[in-house]
């Protein structure tokens, strides 16, 4: 995210918020990335630590569904009013979520098992948050400003949160809150 809050220019652009992924010395294991050591150790764990993700159908179609491979290499659980013909197949690494943002999240707890759920999408984030469905957020900030944009935080609700990590990178802070009920 940019320091002003944005998550891609208004045209969908993102590039110059992952120019830090470049700005290291520091290989991150099983991607092209090279970041700080900081960076590397604790995008590492993070990584790590994740056994699903919800996205949007937006973010789904932006990213062309990563080619068929999504982030970390984990299942996602893509909400959407119109799933996608072809990728509803059994070996597919998404589910279409038709439901709404609730049974997203429910059924990717349950395919999680004990590690966590990622949320990676604005407007998922935003309506997660508004039910009360967000334990933690996560914040890549990253030292540039976009000046106009897609917004992560707008239309949220304004739940209380706790800064528990801030970890300083070559080009971006990593921040982690939890969410206080």
């Amino acid at each position: 995210m940019s320091l002003d809050g944005y998550i891609t220019s208004p045209d969908d652009d993102s590039s110059q918020l992952h120019s830090w992924y470049f700005g290291g010395d520091t290989p991150l294991p099983g991607t092209p990335f090279k970041v700080s050591k900081a960076s590397a150790e604790l995008i590492g764990k993070a990584m790590a630590s994740v056994g699903t993700m919800v996205t949007g159908r937006r973010t789904f179609d932006v990213s062309q569904a990563w080619g068929g491979h999504p982030p970390l290499g984990v299942h996602h659980f893509v909400v959407t009013h119109q799933p996608v013909a072809e990728w509803t197949k059994a070996d597919s690494p998404f589910t279409f979520i038709t439901t709404g943002v609730e049974d997203a999240i429910s059924q990717a707890r349950a395919s999680a098992g004990s590690k966590a759920v990622c949320i990676s999408s604005a407007s998922i984030l935003q309506q997660a948050l508004k039910a009360g469905l967000v334990d933690e957020i996560h914040i890549d900030l990253v030292h540039v400003l976009l000046g106009n944009g897609k917004p992560l935080f707008a239309n949220t609700s304004q739940p209380k949160l706790e800064c528990f990590r801030s970890v300083n990178g070559t080009g971006v802070t990593h921040l982690a809150f939890n969410v206080i009920r």
